[in-house]
């Protein structure tokens, strides 16, 4: 399958290198040139996990996005969701009938990369999707080499507009079998684990993450207290779900700390061991709060006060960062409110989402 990836980071790579290596035609798009004239030069991704480390050639490295989106039936967007509004825009004018684009996670950008497209003047019929967490646990060790620490085994993914989702799960499965549909754009968008694993850990973390130059969060950083509260945001989550009327499984974060059940198996203790996530992170400018927090745990907040959910400890955190950041968050870009759904009737946004705009 000819598959487009659009993105510089972490996930972007990964998915390049494992998507080609399992033989599907990869372009990928970087619009940062500079940074990927290495992969450019050399044709290839360097790979790393528990089988070795290897050469991954690539079908295309490219600046031009009209060359990566031309002839693809999937296009896979993992980028940060802070980017999504630019790269749509940069994609509109390229998209065509019939193709899939790929949001893992989306923190809600299948709808709104959707409607940006549309407002740049795109008709193409397109499906849009998105999922709860990247593919991989992964960290780029290079300029071109990627470690790749464990693969997700299950992935629930929403669809926009609904009626696509069929045909849309249908493609992405090529690339990822363990995709499977859990309904429209918002059961995909409340799947999302960014929004429930990282701000406490930013929140409870803050003290040593500003003191330390490089602290891990997922180890020194988890202790009961934090577990505790995350525990309660992640129930939090689910009861949204369920006044949405968004059925089991709901994936509770609980299970990435205690079982095998969750949506990269048993992985916590793997990624703790890899070491790659013992980093320097900037509280005001790291993904963990400008995407994470700001854009989806004020999403979080905002379709629980939509729902009718009491939600103390989404609110709470969502506070306490817009209390450092110095604004308040309940006004983000990525609410019910800014992006026009709160005054929709529940009939009228199970409409909208099926139906698109």
């Amino acid at each position: 399958m000819k598959i487009a990836i659009l993105g510089g980071g972490h996930g972007a790579y990964a998915a390049a290198a494992d998507l080609s290596e399992a033989g599907h035609e990869v372009r990928l798009w970087r619009r940062d040139a500079a940074a990927l004239e290495s992969v450019i030069r050399a044709g290839a991704i360097t790979l790393k996990d528990a089988a070795g480390t290897r050469e991954v050639p690539l079908a295309l490295a490219t600046p031009d996005i009209a060359d990566a989106l031309r002839g693809a039936e999937l296009i896979v967007v993992p980028t940060p969701a802070i980017a999504q509004h630019d790269i749509a825009l940069e994609m509109a004018p390229h998209l065509a009938d019939g193709q899939v684009v790929f949001l893992p996670p989306g923190t809600f950008g299948s709808f709104v990369m959707a409607r940006t497209v549309a407002q740049a003047g795109s008709h193409a019929d397109v499906a849009w999707a998105e999922t709860g967490t990247l593919p991989y646990l992964a960290r780029k060790h290079g300029e071109r080499e990627v470690n790749l620490t464990i693969r997700a085994v299950r992935l629930p993914t929403g669809v926009y507009p609904a009626r696509k989702a069929t045909e849309a799960i249908a493609v992405i499965r090529k690339a990822y079998p363990s995709v499977h549909g859990c309904g429209d754009a918002l059961s995909g968008a409340l799947m999302n684990a960014g929004p429930v694993i990282h701000p406490p850990l930013m929140v409870m973390n803050a003290a040593p993450l500003q003191h330390f130059e490089r602290w891990d969060i997922h180890n020194e950083g988890t202790q009961r207290a934090v577990r505790d509260v995350t525990d309660r945001l992640d129930q939090e989550r689910i009861a949204v779900r369920e006044a949405f009327g968004q059925g089991a499984p709901h994936y509770p974060l609980a299970d990435h700390y205690n079982n095998e059940r969750w949506m990269y198996g048993d992985a916590h203790k793997q990624l703790v061991k890899s070491g790659d996530w013992r980093e320097n992170i900037d509280l005001y400018a790291h993904r963990y709060v400008t995407e994470d927090t700001e854009l989806g745990l004020a999403f979080l907040a905002s379709a629980a006060r939509y729902a009718g959910v009491d939600a103390p400890i989404a609110h709470g955190l969502l506070a306490i960062v817009g209390g450092f950041l110095g604004r308040d968050l309940r006004l983000g870009e990525r609410t019910f409110e800014t992006l026009g759904l709160a005054e929709l009737t529940p009939a009228q946004l199970t409409q909208r989402l099926h139906d698109g705009e």
